[in-house]
């Protein structure tokens, strides 16, 4: 008998089970370096495609492919052992056919070992989510603000400004929730809506510059972290490990080029 300790990850049905209670905690990690230090402290982490843009230089989310969100899921996977982990679908591997998004969706979970999927879209996907989820397949949804559609939305821009695209929106969250998805992602809409949006709808509402009115809230650790230069109007900086990397590689390089780099440092030994 293997003397590992077990796995004691929160699963889909744990999540959805906040709905209303303590606030839950999520963050994006899309390494084996971050993604440990996340795992004890949020309930949920998104492996998502805003990896394409913060870990890649792409300009948007639309650029990344399937093969690149399972290979960064499986990192993220392998390194931790609580936090429930969710992997974003990418544009273009989902929106064809509800055969197309289980397929991508049983190819993410097989190959990467992780809980459940995210993809983006309301009353449009509802067949798809219900379609995945009557076949054990997790669904968290994203309303409002959905990043692979900003060249419909004509920019990164907060949405529900007007009755008709309040209307909308809530009819897309009460859409995916009625659906099967297990929790929805809220992004970028006006605090009264995103109140609402969380009193339609059973299950968890999970917030991005959507306000405190969410079940839970969630952001890009990047930015969250100040690696990105230029973060969303709504992000609080928590961190500063951009300058810190920055003074460090500084006092690296300065001793290397006054030849000050201590010997014993230059010698090889093997990790472990």
């Amino acid at each position: 008998m293997s003397a590992e300790k077990p796995l004691r990850r929160r699963t889909a049905p744990a999540i959805r089970a906040m709905k209303g209670g303590q606030p839950i905690v999520s963050l994006t990690a899309y390494n084996a370096a971050f993604a440990p230090l996340v795992d004890p402290l949020c309930d949920f982490i998104l492996v998502g495609d805003s990896l394409g843009m913060v870990e890649h230089g792409m300009e948007s989310t639309v650029e990344v492919d399937l093969d690149l969100m399972i290979a960064h899921g499986r990192a993220v996977v392998r390194s931790t052992t609580e936090a429930l982990i969710v992997v974003d679908l990418p544009f273009g591997a989902y929106e064809a056919s509800r055969e197309q998004a289980f397929s991508s969706a049983a190819r993410v979970m097989a190959e990467t070992g992780c809980g459940a999927v995210k993809l983006e879209g309301g009353v449009a996907m509802a067949e798809t989510i219900a379609f995945l989820a009557s076949r054990g397949i997790p669904v968290m949804a994203h309303v409002g603000l959905t990043p692979q559609a900003v060249n419909m939305l004509g920019g990164f821009k907060s949405q529900g400004h007007d009755e008709a695209a309040r209307r909308k929106i809530v009819a897309d969250a009460v859409a995916v929730a009625e659906a099967g998805a297990f929790a929805v992602v809220v992004e970028g809409v006006v605090a009264p809506l995103a109140a609402e949006i969380t009193g339609a709808v059973a299950i968890p509402t999970i917030g991005i510059g959507a306000s405190s009115a969410c079940d839970g809230q969630i952001l890009v650790i990047n930015d969250m972290l100040g690696l990105t230069p230029r973060v969303p109007k709504f992000v609080k900086r928590y961190g500063a490990i951009g300058e810190a990397v920055s003074e460090a590689v500084k006092a690296y390089a300065a001793e290397v080029r006054q030849r000050s780099f201590p010997a014993e440092e230059h010698t090889y030994k093997p990790r472990g």
